[in-house]
């Protein structure tokens, strides 16, 4: 059973680098999570951190690469990221091209501290207020307040509305207090609107003392351009951090397109190296890289900055390379718990999960949005609330980033029998190509390559996929590996980390009923929970109750048991598990197509199991359960098979 462990503070010395990153929250409650605290934290440590901009994809194919780059991005530990408003995209909808979904999704699924862009332009106050009061249910906390771009030549105003950002800053401190943190925009050569460049610092002053947290600034291509900015800055009274806006230079038109929405002027040293090499990318894009660079260092070397903010244009390439250039993109093996942890605010408490969804985070995270908290005792007896219900299997943080055509060529464009299946699994196991020269990259329940922890098992997984024992949830035996180990390891440095081995498959019935007389010898060590899609549930859980697979011991902590095999979620699982066959894979092929009732075969007449080998210091006995099975079939007087038939 799961207890229930107090959080207690921070005493395991962790930098405030690590304990602020936005990709690993910490497990003390009792510490800030404001993105303004958290720059705090950095600033008076001396760490340099970075964050990134990103705007809405036009189409629903071009939302889910943009999760995916999320994901990737936000390995190197971003402060934080922000999402641009779109006027013209329904920006504040439920579509999953608007500013405000890309923005809760990257919040919610992705677990990134997130911005969203809010402006005044065409909107009347309410409808902001409303936007507002949506963005705080979704979990967003922070808003930056800009006027926005004119629709047409010149700005209109709009009864009702704000003409100016300062009234919109005003508007969000009156409507919501203290909730949001507001990020305003600084112009280091002054708004191109302004009457001088003084009285844009002055504007810039009145924003700030509305209730505006920080500011990050327009690009600009001299880094002196920006340090003279901040000095004038400083010496009229605005005193909160400044950022400046870093645009590495990654193509010829997306640079003139960039400029003359900014309605900057490319300096003459940088246009005559640009226009020789105008047509060919490659070089533009390492001028840029380089440019970047250089500009990034002198900011950063005159102590006067403490982060980069880098305007992306939704790509990775260059940015990525500056940053590993600048010593600033750091993947953290360590992570705060064993699952990808969600940056919305009533979530920060959630410490244990099933381990049923780990491949699948952000399914579980949609599933448990409408939970009204998420105590560590929740999973400590069998009355685990509901689960929502996961009828679209194609919202687009959930689409598998690969194209119809390309799972065809993973998975097969014919499936010739069950026999065909087992091998698609084990491709994505071995990591070989397939009889197509194709590599299985992902399978209907991970959209991702092997992780480095499962590689452990490789030989077995291999082994028992050939053979029918199509597994989809693995996890070695650990027996006090340090928690900064590279594969296993997860929370503060200096503790130790504990698993019990963990099996997940599916497998036909009558492999089941053979399974079912070995595991009687193998009892109470191993814990087996067998379940089929018509619901027929086979357990010696005792008492349905939680069995706790990982935890982790820290100085001046409780245990802390963050994964649990839970018999009652894994009857909810259960019926996402099967519907992936179906939604995921069989519809992949015409009706009533010898593939399809392959696929169809398997989900009707298979078994979902999950193995628990409790005595984690010996050696995961798992295996020779599957060996074990294996031989009573392959032995004379094999079992029949109709114990286990639905």
């Amino acid at each position: 059973q799961v207890s229930k462990p107090r959080r207690s503070s921070n005493s395991s010395g962790e930098s405030s680098k690590e304990s602020s990153r936005c990709s690993t929250p910490v497990l003390d409650a009792d510490r800030s999570d404001r993105l303004r605290d958290k720059m705090r934290r950095r600033i008076e440590s001396g760490d340099h951190w970075f964050s990134l901009e990103f705007f809405p994809p036009r189409t629903a194919s071009g939302a889910v690469n943009l999760i995916s780059r999320f994901d990737r991005m936000g390995s190197g530990g971003p402060l934080f990221i922000d999402i641009t408003w779109h006027p013209a995209g329904d920006p504040g909808s439920d579509k999953e091209t608007s500013s405000m979904m890309i923005a809760s999704t990257a919040v919610n699924y992705c677990g990134l501290e997130s911005i969203l862009h809010l402006t005044c332009c065409n909107q009347t106050k309410d409808k902001i207020t409303g936007y507002l009061g949506k963005a705080k249910h979704l979990g967003l906390k922070n808003i930056m307040a800009l006027r926005g771009d004119p629709v047409g030549a010149d700005w209109e105003e709009e009864e009702g509305g704000f003409n100016y950002a300062v009234d919109l800053v005003k508007h969000i401190r009156s409507e919501f207090d203290d909730y949001f943190d507001i990020c305003v925009a600084g112009y280091p050569t002054g708004h191109p609107e302004a009457e001088s460049y003084q009285q844009d610092l002055r504007h810039l002053k009145e924003k700030v003392d509305a209730g505006a947290d920080f500011v990050i600034t327009q690009l600009f291509f001299r880094a002196e351009t920006f340090l003279k900015f901040l000095d004038d800055c400083r010496t009229i009274g605005i005193t909160c951090p400044i950022l400046p806006g870093i645009f590495p230079i990654q193509g010829y038109q997306s640079l003139r397109q960039l400029v003359k929405l900014s309605k900057l002027e490319v300096p003459e040293e940088i246009t005559s190296i640009l226009e020789p090499i105008k047509d060919n990318d490659a070089a533009i894009r390492n001028y840029g890289i380089q440019l970047a660079v250089e500009m990034c260092r002198v900011l950063l070397d005159s102590g006067k900055v403490p982060g980069l903010h880098f305007y992306t244009l939704n790509r990775e390439v260059a940015t990525m390379e500056v940053l590993r250039q600048l010593g600033l993109w750091t993947e953290d093996p360590r992570r705060p718990l064993p699952w990808a942890v969600s940056a919305h605010p009533k979530r920060k408490v959630e410490d244990v999960r099933p381990i049923f969804w780990a491949s699948r985070p952000k399914s579980y995270i949609y599933r448990t949005q409408d939970w009204d908290d998420f105590p560590n005792g929740r999973w400590g007896n069998s009355s685990s609330p509901a689960f929502g219900e996961l009828n679209d299997y194609y919202l687009f943080y959930l689409k598998s980033k690969s194209s119809k055509e390309a799972l065809l060529q993973m998975w097969g464009e014919e499936l010739l029998s069950e026999e065909s299946v087992f091998e698609v699994f084990t491709f994505y196991i071995t990591a070989q190509s397939n009889r197509c020269g194709q590599k299985v990259l992902c399978l209907p329940w991970n959209d991702e390559p092997l992780a480095q922890e499962t590689n452990l098992l490789k030989d077995e997984l291999e082994k028992v996929n050939r053979r029918g024992v199509l597994t989809i949830n693995s996890q070695p035996n650990i027996n006090g590996k340090p928690s900064t180990d590279p594969i296993v390891g997860w929370g503060p440095a200096g503790g130790y980390v504990y698993q019990k081995a963990y099996l997940e498959f599916f497998t036909s019935s009558e492999n089941v009923t053979a399974l079912l007389k070995v595991l009687k010898k193998y009892e109470p060590r191993v814990n087996y929970h067998i379940v089929n899609v018509h619901g027929r549930n086979l357990t010696n859980a005792p008492d349905m109750q939680p069995n706790a697979v990982t935890w982790g011991i820290f100085a001046g902590r409780e245990i802390v048991q963050p994964t649990v095999v839970d018999p009652v979620s894994f009857m909810s699982w259960k019926d996402e598990a099967f519907a992936l066959w179906i939604e995921q894979w069989a519809k992949l092929y015409e009706d009533e197509s010898p593939s399809r009732m392959i696929i169809q075969y398997i989900h009707d007449n298979y078994f979902l199991v999950n193995l628990v080998d409790n005595d984690f210091p010996l050696d995961n006995c798992l295996w020779q359960v599957i060996d074990d099975m294996f031989e009573l079939l392959d032995s004379p007087a094999a079992p029949p098979c109709e114990d286990a038939t639905p």
